[in-house]
């Protein structure tokens, strides 16, 4: 996949339409503080345009990306954050079982997992949900960098075990410093492109 053209088209909020999208979607899904705006930075070959934060939670919206007018990344709001009251954490739990329920497009979604720790509570009911809405969640490790490469064999177990997820599952190991594990997501995205 070469990145020619990105844009933020569409942010939509707790009481927004779900865009009908013509293009097909792959989602992006995980913890507020698991790097996800710097993934979908570096996929896009942006430095900023998905707003990092050191502040997690701060996206509160779900924002589609229009990649070389060929397909949306459609980054979801951060789980899990701690600070936010329950009636915020309802309705953007609402939002987006909204989304992933309602999206005509929506080829894939990807979990993001930081590599360092077993998943929390909240990765292994999103990652249970997102299969319940009929899709194999791709996990993408993120924070490659921060751990020993000794570790890498271990820490994917770990996933994989703590997620109960298949050997079919995917895990592509990602730093955000490197970028390695780009070209893995890129190739995935190319055949999510060949099917459509």
């Amino acid at each position: 996949m070469v990145i020619r053209n990105v844009s933020l088209e569409t942010v939509c909020g707790i009481t927004s339409k779900i865009p009908d999208n013509l293009l097909p979607e792959v989602a992006f899904a995980g913890k507020s503080n698991v790097g996800k705006s710097s993934l979908i930075n570096a996929l896009m070959n942006r430095k900023s345009l998905a707003r990092t934060s050191s502040q997690p939670g701060k996206t509160q919206t779900i924002n589609f990306y229009n990649i070389n007018n060929e397909i949306y990344f459609v980054d979801l709001p951060g789980y899990g954050y701690t600070r936010a009251n329950e009636e915020v954490k309802a309705k953007w739990g609402k939002m987006v079982e909204n989304y992933l329920h309602r999206s005509r497009r929506l080829k894939a979604v990807f979990l993001l997992i930081d590599i360092r720790h077993a998943p929390g509570s909240n990765d292994c009911i999103m990652y249970d949900w997102i299969k319940k809405q009929g899709y194999q969640p791709i996990i993408i490790a993120t924070k490659l960098d921060k751990i020993k490469r000794s570790q890498l064999t271990k820490q994917v177990s770990l996933i994989k075990s703590t997620l109960k997820a298949g050997d079919d599952t995917t895990v592509i190991p990602f730093s955000a410093e490197s970028k390695q594990g780009r070209d893995e997501i890129y190739t995935v995205l190319d055949k999510f492109l060949e099917q459509s």
